[in-house]
């Protein structure tokens, strides 16, 4: 198959589609690559993929164009494992960013002996937002058991006084130190002094932290 045969028929495929050399640079670009990142052909070919694209993997390194561990099957159907594949977000020409699913294809011309990389490229971006949605609210239930568990163990030293509860009730219902200290009738000192001593008695570092864990606890009831 001689390249142009292989560019035309890449240009058929539903999946955005360009080749690069083992240095990176472009050789072909579709029409579904245009329209997936906005550069036309004739603005990117001859380029190094590198730099067009600006590419991170999933751990947030640059990603490479070419190199023969990306390739698993050559384009005679020689296979020695299924077609590679990995995710790379890349930016587009209007500047924002998406994440592709990159499938890999090695095209060895025998006749001049250059090899091309054929990229086949899919948009996964709704897919990788839901999966890091997923993964923020599954590390949210994470934490929350982590601090549940350690409040457990966050027996009081000393049972709280009727005062002190009533100020942990009244910094619960939203109040501020200023309305709490002239309800209660007492200095902003007094109220510093009675919080050191909840903190000191909840093992908590601060007010959020111990009217948090006196919730929790059913301290407040």
């Amino acid at each position: 198959m001689l390249e142009s045969e292989l560019f035309a028929l890449l240009e058929q495929t539903a999946d955005a589609a360009y080749t690069v050399t083992e240095g990176g640079e472009i050789c072909s670009w579709n029409g579904a690559a245009e329209r997936l990142f906005g550069y036309p052909a004739t603005e990117v070919l001859r380029r190094n993929i590198d730099e067009v694209f600006e590419a991170r993997d999933t751990l947030g390194t640059e990603a490479l164009a070419g190199g023969s561990e990306a390739a698993t099957r050559r384009w005679d159907g020689r296979a020695s494992g299924g077609i590679a594949n990995f995710d790379l977000e890349v930016r587009t020409r209007s500047g924002g960013r998406v994440w592709v699913n990159v499938s890999t294809i090695v095209f060895d011309n025998s006749r001049t002996g250059r090899r091309l990389f054929v990229r086949l490229a899919r948009d996964i971006t709704a897919q990788r937002t839901k999966e890091d949605l997923s993964n923020r609210v599954l590390d949210a239930a994470r934490r929350l058991v982590a601090l549940t568990d350690d409040a457990a163990d966050h027996t009081p030293v000393e049972p709280l006084s009727d005062q002190e509860r009533r100020i942990l009730k009244l910094f619960a219902d939203g109040g501020n130190p200023v309305t709490i200290a002239r309800t209660l009738r007492i200095s902003a000192q007094t109220l510093r002094n009675h919080l050191h001593h909840i903190n000191r008695k909840l093992r908590t570092h601060n007010r959020l932290e111990a009217v948090t864990h006196a919730q929790r606890r059913g301290l407040l009831n």
